[in-house]
């Protein structure tokens, strides 16, 4: 029988929005007690659409299987309370604006004192220290400040403008690499019995994925005269073909009927297929358009060609795959029921479904506040 993997880890978790949340569900997932610190009027992510009886998709999307404590940090038997908590807990994760929680009292360096091994994340735009430390940062302007738009930019043909953002990498990004983060530090504690401050950055994750740009920076190369990752028309839609080695370039070449493309010199050596990419497609595309999707699928299939027809959300949700690997779990809210993505990552020996519920606000603030130690008249003290 699987077990789950952070049994008996005590979580407290300050996040708000997208990119902390993010890290703590995770860890929720794979069995930690996540305690979510709200303000009175609680994270703003459960105001937003859509909402179902009140409760919102994204909150419980995001803040699934954790419980829900009240505690206005402007209340100093508040502070106190937290204090308590963190002397029981293991991990603390906050993606506060950096000095937040140094002037409520609750950085590390104060927090550390009370618990030597205690592991403190920190999640921002920009990191901890430095000149932009104290910057607000949400995952749009991030997108921007890091590079990572004007490098999307430069892949489309004939652009101007940035693109809109509604899909928030730099969130999910940043959550992810604290997450991982928190789990060398556990494995670390346990070899040593050390805690320690966890600095994520969000403009750095974004950077990191730009192998790319930050290369060409240093060393010279020209530009392919198009992206040679890039959607290829048929007459009835677009395909991804993904030609990354000369196997599956060739292979492209022969499902288009083309076996004469591989000794083509415009063609045949990467570097002149690098730069004359633009040719290539537009030859392609003089086979591909004369198809439909399924067709051109089936030849690219037939050849080796990795490739894939453009899906929305909704027929990935519902592709078999999807259901085979369980990747849509149901978690219970005021609003009823709803699937939510569970972690991308299975494990033979633990369960990393998600737990199946999520708490409306404040409604376990006395039972957990009691089972770190404080009377009814501290609980009283610390939430009047």
């Amino acid at each position: 029988m699987k077990t789950n993997a952070l049994q008996g880890i005590r979580v407290l978790d300050f996040t708000t929005t997208i990119a902390g949340p993010h890290c703590t569900r995770l860890l929720a997932d794979l069995g930690a007690e996540v305690i979510k610190i709200e303000a009175p009027e609680g994270d703003m992510m459960r105001t937003r659409p859509p909402l179902r009886n009140g409760a919102s998709g994204v909150f419980t999307y995001l803040n699934a299987g954790k419980r829900s404590v009240v505690l206005d940090l402007k209340n100093k038997s508040a502070i106190a309370a937290v204090k308590r908590m963190v002397a029981g807990a293991d991990i603390l994760v906050e993606n506060f604006r950096p000095g937040v929680m140094k002037r409520l009292g609750l950085d590390y360096e104060q927090l550390k004192a009370i618990k030597p091994d205690l592991i403190y994340a920190a999640i921002s735009g920009y990191g901890q220290t430095g000149p932009s430390a104290e910057l607000p940062a949400y995952a749009p302007m991030i997108h921007a400040a890091s590079g990572y738009e004007i490098a999307h930019m430069s892949y489309q043909q004939d652009r101007d403008r940035p693109d809109n953002c509604g899909v928030f990498f730099a969130d999910f990004n940043s959550g992810s690499y604290c997450f991982g983060a928190i789990m060398a530090a556990l494995y670390q504690r346990k070899t040593t019995g050390i805690g320690q401050m966890i600095d994520v950055s969000m403009v750095e994750t974004m950077l990191g994925v730009l192998m790319g740009e930050v290369m060409r920076t240093q060393v010279h190369i020209d530009p392919p005269s198009r992206p040679m990752f890039g959607p290829v028309r048929t007459k009835t839609g677009y395909v991804m073909p993904a030609v990354a080695s000369e196997k599956t370039f060739q292979g492209l070449c022969h499902a288009a009927g083309r076996p004469d493309w591989i000794t083509d010199p415009r063609f045949a050596k990467y570097t002149d297929r690098r730069n004359n990419w633009g040719e290539y497609v537009d030859e392609l595309e003089k086979w591909s358009t004369r198809h439909s999707v399924e067709e051109v699928m089936a030849a690219f299939e037939a050849n080796g060609v990795p490739a894939s027809r453009y899906r929305s959300v909704p027929e990935v949700m519902a592709d078999p795959q999807t259901a085979h690997r369980r990747v849509l779990q149901p978690v219970a809210d005021a609003g009823g029921t709803l699937q939510v993505v569970a972690a991308p990552f299975r494990m033979s020996e633990a369960d990393t479904s998600v737990k199946n519920f999520c708490a409306d606000l404040g409604q376990n603030t006395k039972d957990v506040l009691r089972s770190f130690g404080l009377s009814d008249g501290e609980i009283k003290a610390a939430t009047g």
